[in-house]
């Protein structure tokens, strides 16, 4: 038996060691069991996932200064040998994220609240930083990533999320948190990176007070870099510290901050939600572009993408997914779906909703895979509504655990016989609001400038976050700043 023990620590000890790699950054041996090979492959199967997600916000100048501007960093990163990918995707979520392999992500709402091209240089910095410094490799050998159907900021069960939309291993590194030291290491390389591009690497800091504003405004959710650790106001002042050591170490006289070129760069911007590709109002989802609506629960929370709308009560004893389902007629609709999630049917019929052709189906995870949650987990049930509309089909799943579902059954059935065609003008026709960027002709306070620009009073606070201001802030004349119109 000892010997088996001095063997079996033998062998870890050769694993462990054989598993070392440099580490580009620190020049150190890290234990890692991804290569780099395995790195690169990983973010290329994240990628489209990533981008049929979220969608990519079609605004070319913005795509080519994004894309210029990393290039540009990537060239002088601990790890320039890599084919780098900048993108800005389309959701309203203020967030920047990093995915191994060099492939890096701006979301339009962040986008929306830099003030300078130097907040969005030291945010990249960061970013490529996760990437050089290996820390979502250093994550993925410590762990092992779970597949599920959780959407980004959604809370719901793991018990309910395997249905959900499926997800690979790469996509699930975005709900990755980094740890302190990740963090102060990626914010250091952010701040020499920027630098060495000739940014005013301090604007960093000066953006992450906008971002825990904008936390504490309105509580939504935030990149990972604005994390409770470290704690945001000492990250700011090591920022600064760093940026004027780094500034002095590179012998930076001129670092450019640019504002007024990036305000005029982010000039109709969408701000927000974009009704096209679906918004909630009074508890009613509205779809303009494909013309239908239906009731959610009361006080449910959602995540909306192009691929599916997710919904659900926040503390994830249920969920409800709306998607296309693919199939040439309803029958052959509820037929592949079934196989997919590979559930079997407890009861089906032909039902209409609002003159709407259906079908609706309960049905149980199949009898090996019921099983298989018994022995983890409470066993599931789902009920979905399989509804023809013009030329597409739509499934409402809902799904909870088998104890449940009586209980939720009605309020899974009266949202999903909700579901009809959509003819308000005014919902068809809704328009984004947009950044609008207006020059201030006098000295005066930012909230009087708002309000000379018509900017109704209970949206302040949230401009002057939008702006990185204070309402309180002198603003001389000449002075551009953000205002939102539709």
């Amino acid at each position: 038996m000892r010997k088996n023990i001095i063997t079996g620590l033998l062998a870890s000890v050769f694993l462990i060691s054989s598993s070392c790699q440099t580490n580009p950054v620190t020049g150190k041996k890290d234990v890692m069991f991804m290569s780099e090979s395995q790195e690169i492959a990983l973010g290329k199967e994240a990628d489209p996932q990533i981008v049929a997600e979220f969608g990519l916000y079609e605004d070319p100048a913005l795509q080519r200064f994004i894309n210029e501007k990393g290039q540009a960093m990537a060239k002088i990163s601990h790890r320039n040998n890599l084919n780098y990918e900048f993108k800005i995707v389309d959701s309203p979520v203020i967030n920047a994220f990093a995915v191994p392999g060099g492939y890096v992500y701006f979301t339009r709402g962040i986008m929306a609240h830099f003030n300078n091209e130097a907040q969005f240089a030291g945010v990249l910095g960061h970013e490529i930083g996760h990437i050089t410094a290996r820390h979502s490799a250093q994550q993925q050998s410590k762990s092992i990533l779970a597949q599920g159907g959780l959407l980004l900021g959604m809370i719901l069960s793991p018990t309910v999320a395997q249905y959900g939309q499926e997800v690979s291993q790469g996509l699930g590194l975005l709900m990755l948190k980094y740890g302190r030291d990740a963090e102060r290491e990626s914010d250091r390389l952010g701040v020499e990176y920027s630098t060495k591009i000739g940014y005013d690497a301090s604007q960093m800091a000066d953006f992450f007070t906008t971002l825990q504003r904008k936390q504490e405004e309105s509580g939504q959710a935030i990149p990972s870099f604005l994390s409770s650790h470290p704690d945001p106001g000492d990250r700011y002042n090591t920022v600064h510290q760093l940026a004027a050591e780094e500034k002095k170490k590179q012998n930076l006289t001129d670092a450019q901050v640019n504002r007024n070129n990036y305000l005029k760069m982010i000039d109709g911007l969408i701000y927000g939600e974009d009704p096209k590709q679906g918004f909630v109002e009074n508890s009613v989802f509205y779809h303009p572009v494909l013309k239908f609506q239906y009731t959610m629960p009361t006080n449910w929370g959602y995540q909306n993408s192009p691929q599916q709308v997710q919904m659900g009560p926040k503390d994830g004893s249920a969920v409800m997914v709306l998607t296309l389902a693919p199939g040439a007629n309803l029958q052959e609709a509820a037929q592949q779906a079934l196989q997919r999630y590979n559930l079997q049917p407890v009861e089906s019929k032909q039902v209409t909703v609002n003159g709407l052709p259906a079908i609706a189906v309960v049905a149980d995870p199949a009898p090996q895979q019921q099983q298989q949650q018994q022995q983890q987990q409470q066993p599931l049930r789902t009920l979905t509504y399989f509804i023809q509309h013009g030329e597409n089909i739509y499934s409402l799943m809902g799904i909870t655990t088998a104890d449940r579902f009586n209980n939720y059954f009605q309020l899974f059935s009266s949202s999903m016989q909700s579901f009809r065609e959509l003819s308000d003008p005014e919902k068809l026709n809704r328009k984004p609001e947009r950044i609008s960027i207006v020059t201030v002709p006098k000295a005066t306070t930012l909230a009087q400038a708002l309000r000379s620009n018509n900017m109704p009073d209970d949206r302040h606070n949230e401009l002057a976050v939008l702006n990185g201001m204070q309402l309180s802030d002198q603003v001389s004349a000449g002075t551009m700043i953000k205002v939102v119109k539709k």
